[in-house]
């Protein structure tokens, strides 16, 4: 075991793999699986293709205190509402894209200046996946009396591919349902606790026209049909923004946010357009029903003639702010009371889990930005926290 990573150069190291969702992320898992098998982590592996044919790989890196063969959750029968079964921490390995970098260096040629580490990623979310690495560094196996796993997920920025996939075909993911450990989702919450986020719901409308010469009676502007579309789009935007039934205080801001948007994609006005398409996305909030929504949209693009298709989702997350998982890492995190978001992740889908939170280092106001940066006492703080985690739970 190696007690000794060097957290600012892991990251940096980790920072310099291109791992923006359209492209591959089986390098990168590689390199994770060799520094976590280092460490004595069993490594449980899920490569997959996406529908554009490029490899992505799903790995889940365990390390038991007595071995896979003899440890089992039977172990600790007395787990309590806390749960004793150790600790499970979720991350995932893609990127957004960086078309117009600002910062220093470059997205995948990180820096330290000052206080910041530069770089794609750095805040969402691989400082917080080399902070919960290093935090398990520090643990020696021989103290464990519970499991540490780490889990590293692809597409996680386009719709949670990767963490749907990992629910539906690991079998070590199955193993962590039935053992009930603390569940960490390691998004940016500049360490605090937070129990609950909102889900996402998204869907597309498109109207086919037939494109020709504006100047003649052969084409068929899509748009006409698209027109009324977007009226009713306006009017439940407007009911979202008003209807108590569709609000949560807990909440900020308390609405479902209804946005939309639309295209005809035409570049020249003599042409009259033959395709447009109209999006909606949208906020889902735990205790709120939008199934009336999406199927007032569906009805009428079904009686206007134009096709409706869901896109990649994902649904809120909402543990109880009393449960007492909650409270102990609320206490560990020196928090008065744990918070909710307005962001989704990938914890959303690991609903099966009962001991979850979002916490890690980082600020989700960096994440996504042209000069991504995570603070370098974050990244510290991160790893302190981690720790303090691993030994109330798996020491």
């Amino acid at each position: 075991m190696n007690s000794q990573l060097d957290p600012e150069a892991l990251l940096l190291a980790l920072l310099r793999y291109d791992t923006v969702s359209a492209g591959e992320n089986v390098t990168i898992t590689d390199f994770l699986g060799g520094i976590l098998q280092g460490l004595g982590f069993e490594l449980f592996r899920d490569d997959y293709v996406d529908p554009a044919g490029v490899t992505k790989a799903n790995l889940i890196a365990t390390r038991y205190p007595l071995g896979a063969a003899e440890w089992s959750p039977e172990r600790l029968a007395d787990r309590g509402p806390e749960g004793k079964c150790g600790v499970a921490y979720f991350a995932h390995t893609d990127v957004v894209p960086a078309y117009a970098w600002q910062g220093p260096g470059g997205p995948f040629d990180p820096m330290i200046l000052g206080e910041r580490i530069y770089g794609r990623g750095s805040c969402d979310m691989k400082g917080s996946l080399v902070a919960m690495i290093v935090a398990a560094s520090r643990i020696r196996p021989q103290e464990q009396t519970a499991p540490i796993r780490i889990a590293c997920a692809a597409d996680e920025e386009i719709g949670f591919i990767g963490a749907k996939r990992l629910v539906s075909h690991s079998q070590e993911y199955r193993r962590i349902v039935q053992e009930q450990p603390i569940a960490i989702i390691g998004e940016p919450t500049r360490c605090q606790v937070v129990h609950a986020h909102k889900g996402i719901e998204a869907f597309r409308i498109s109207s086919l026209g037939r494109a020709a010469h504006s100047s003649s009676r052969e084409g068929l502007n899509a748009n006409l049909a698209m027109v009324p579309m977007l009226v009713e789009l306006l009017r439940l935007y407007e009911l979202t923004e008003t209807d108590p039934a569709l609000r949560d205080e807990r909440f900020d801001p308390p609405t479902v946010t209804w946005t939309f948007g639309v295209s005809d994609h035409c570049t020249a006005v003599n042409i009259t357009p033959g395709r447009s398409d109209a999006w909606v996305s949208f906020r889902t909030m735990p205790e709120i029903d939008t199934s009336a929504l999406v199927a007032a949209v569906a009805s009428k693009a079904e009686q206007l003639g134009l096709s409706f298709s869901r896109k990649h989702g994902g649904p809120p997350l909402w543990v109880a702010p009393d449960h007492p998982a909650v409270r102990t890492l609320c206490q560990i995190a020196n928090c008065q009371s744990p918070r909710t978001v307005c962001y989704a992740t990938d914890g959303g889908e690991y609903h099966e889990l009962l001991h979850r939170v979002v916490w890690g280092p980082g600020d989700i106001a960096q994440a996504h930005t042209s000069d991504e940066w995570l603070h370098r006492e974050q990244l510290a703080q991160g790893i302190d926290l981690y720790h303090q985690a691993l030994v109330r739970w798996c020491v």
